[in-house]
């Protein structure tokens, strides 16, 4: 049998085959458990309407459990997957046959399989299956050349022009000495790929979500560790993103880890972790923590996201990679020495919790361009120099100065999922007589936007316990209507409490509408707060000074992938609405306190002092065991929290 030459060669097979007795018998295990489940899966014998992405991993599975145990019925079932896949004329069907996700995956892995069978392939198989892999390959090959400046092949900050290319360039590594342009397709995906190690931010957050993080970032470690191997060129140590989008993945964790804080387009809430992707990020930089996260999931809640994630192939796939990418060596260490809040400059993202307790309050804020400052500011360079439209941020939504609150085991400031047809009104912001951002109510929501049409985030401060942000975002809407302000200030305590300082100005009066959506109706309290209980976890929202609250109920639908056009997915959000206007100003000062909805409600501690010179407030409240004072000046705000003889201070600049 030849000795392959990707990933497993130079000896490692055979470390592999002594390892999965006792280090990775863990990893082993879950190997099998993906093969067995493909095992009792019947590929359709005529492509499908739906995606047939996992194709691709299924194949390479088999072909690697062959290769480690020698037993004939995981052979048996690779020629039956990769006979599948040969058969199919297309790879693809109900969007951009040939060119797009279906060819990138089914490239990968059959790929992989053909390298690691070798000659256990009868000869018959093996061509068919290598110029299967030539014809696929040139036509996505040539796709690539001939829209070059368009689509994912020049989308440098986008999911798909990472796994088209990752699957191009393993076809390429498998087939460059047997066919000679297959070289011209692994220079063409390295080039790609270290004008995406460069491109991308160093923070490491992800403009896509945390849903897309998960289904793209392990295509850049595929395709990085490939290149390394073959090319001897070395992209995990020159780009910054992958060494620090694992601190992006932790503080968009829920607490309890199985959840997420879910920006973008985000089928559900729960498809947000990537084994492999995590053991891989453990071994490059040693991250103690992303070893814990891996074997947290694997041991804990892996069962249920392959049960009700709504992202497919999903995590049953990456039983192969998880095996490759584990590195016995890095400890396992839980995230509790870490800081429990982070500043992600690039996406404007403010993420900060009370502790790392499955019961602790999080909140997560953004405010920032479409894809992120260097996405937006590099992308319109590249347009201006080259012509070429290389952002396409259809996963990022019209959602600046939004927030998600979770806290006591319940999302309660919530946001709206996935949607095709991406509105400003289904997230907890402000509209403008009605309006929301400008470019709303399409899925590309920020295409063909000029430059300056965009949110920032500053006057962050992080200290004792507290945060403090503000968020601009009044470039955002329409010119006509003539905003000058929408500046919203947050500010979150020790206890988990939130404060949210929305201040808004335009050329002309205009009517001021404050949302915030959660997953279940509010009820009205006999003092004027609203109560949102959600499971476990509650909160009280008190407007101040007292304003009426109006409720309605939104249904947000989407079709996810354009490769399966049946499958829907949907949210309804429940919403409190508050008005001020018409008027060339306005002020919305808001208190949400979380809790657990399983005890009685709180009673109200609030209270708001205007008496002060230049009536500029005095706020205090009671959250829990901790007391707050907060005093807002006109261009900063000054906070004391008290508990139990504790005493924590802020004081941030920046007006709001």
């Amino acid at each position: 049998m030849n000795d392959p030459q990707l990933l497993i060669g130079g000896g490692r097979l055979a470390r592999l085959r002594t390892e999965i007795r006792d280090v990775r018998a863990a990893q082993f295990r879950r190997l099998l458990d993906q093969c067995d489940f493909y095992a009792g899966e019947n590929p359709p014998a005529e492509h499908p309407e739906a995606s047939i992405t996992y194709i691709g991993p299924a194949a390479a599975g088999f072909a690697l459990a062959y290769r480690l145990t020698d037993q004939p019925h995981y052979l048996d079932q690779a020629r039956r997957w990769i006979a599948t896949g040969v058969r199919y004329p297309h790879w693809g069907r109900a969007h951009l046959p040939d060119h797009d996700l279906d060819a990138g995956w089914l490239l990968h892995g059959l790929s992989l399989a053909y390298d690691w069978l070798g000659s256990a392939l009868p000869e018959v198989e093996r061509t068919a299956l290598r110029e299967k892999l030539i014809l696929q390959g040139d036509r996505l090959y040539r796709y690539a050349v001939d829209t070059e400046g368009s689509w994912w092949s020049s989308s440098y900050w986008q999911n798909h022009n990472w796994i088209c290319y990752a699957g191009l360039i393993t076809a390429g590594y498998a087939l460059r000495d047997q066919h000679a342009p297959a070289k011209d397709w692994t220079e063409r995906g390295l080039d790609n790929f270290r004008t995406v190690a460069e491109m991308l931010p160093a923070d490491g957050s992800g403009s896509e979500g945390v849903v897309y993080w998960r289904y793209g970032v392990p295509w850049l470690a595929v395709a990085f560790e490939l290149i390394e191997e073959q090319d001897g060129v070395d992209l995990f140590a020159t780009c910054d993103f992958l060494r620090n989008t694992f601190s992006y993945r932790l503080h968009q964790s829920a607490p309890g880890w199985e959840y997420i804080v879910d920006h973008g387009d985000c089928h559900d809430r729960r498809s947000g972790h990537s084994l492999a992707l995590y053991h891989k990020l453990a071994s490059a930089y040693q991250i103690p923590q992303a070893q814990w996260l891996a074997e947290r999931v694997r041991t804990g809640f892996l069962g249920r996201e392959w049960h009700e994630s709504g992202v497919k192939p999903g995590v049953r796939a990456e039983g192969y990679l998880e095996l490759l990418w584990y590195d016995p060596t890095v400890p396992a260490e839980p995230a509790e020495q870490l800081p429990t809040s982070a500043y992600f400059p690039d996406l404007g993202l403010v993420a900060a919790r009370t502790g790392w307790r499955d019961d602790a309050v999080l909140v997560s804020f953004k405010a920032s361009p479409g894809g992120g400052h260097k996405a937006w500011d590099t992308s319109h360079r590249i347009r201006a120099g080259r012509g070429w439209d290389t952002l396409n941020t259809g996963h990022h939504h019209p959602d600046a100065n939004t927030f998600v609150l979770i806290g006591h085991g319940s999302h309660l400031a919530v946001e709206d999922g996935y949607a095709n047809h991406k509105l400003t009104a289904n997230h907890s912001v402000i509209l403008v007589d009605g309006v929301g951002y400008a470019g709303e109510g399409r899925y590309h929501v920020y295409r063909d936007m000029p430059e300056r049409h965009q949110a920032h985030v500053h006057s962050v401060v992080i200290d004792d316990g507290w945060v403090h942000a503000v968020g601009e975002a009044a470039a955002l809407y329409p010119p006509e209507l003539g905003v000058l302000r929408a500046s919203r200030r947050i500010l979150f305590g020790p206890s988990g409490s939130l404060l949210v300082i929305d201040h808004l100005a335009a050329e002309t009066d205009r009517t001021w509408t404050w949302l915030l959506h959660a997953d279940q109706p509010s009820a009205p309290l006999a003092d004027g707060r609203m109560l949102v209980r959600s499971g476990t976890g509650g909160m009280t929202v008190r407007a101040l000074p007292e304003g009426g609250f109006e409720q309605t109920s939104t249904l947000v639908t989407a079709n996810p992938t354009s490769s399966t056009p049946s499958l829907t997915v949907g949210r309804t959000l429940h919403t409190l609405r508050r008005e001020i206007g018409p008027d060339t100003s306005a002020r919305f000062v808001s208190l949400l306190l979380p809790g657990s909805a399983l005890e009685p409600t709180p009673e109200d501690h609030t209270a708001l002092d205007m008496a002060e010179p230049r009536g500029e407030p005095e706020i205090s409240w009671r959250h829990g065991e901790w007391t707050y004072q907060v005093h807002l000046g006109a261009d900063e705000i000054e906070a004391t929290a008290r508990a139990d003889g504790s005493v924590r201070r802020i004081r941030a600049a920046g007006s709001a």
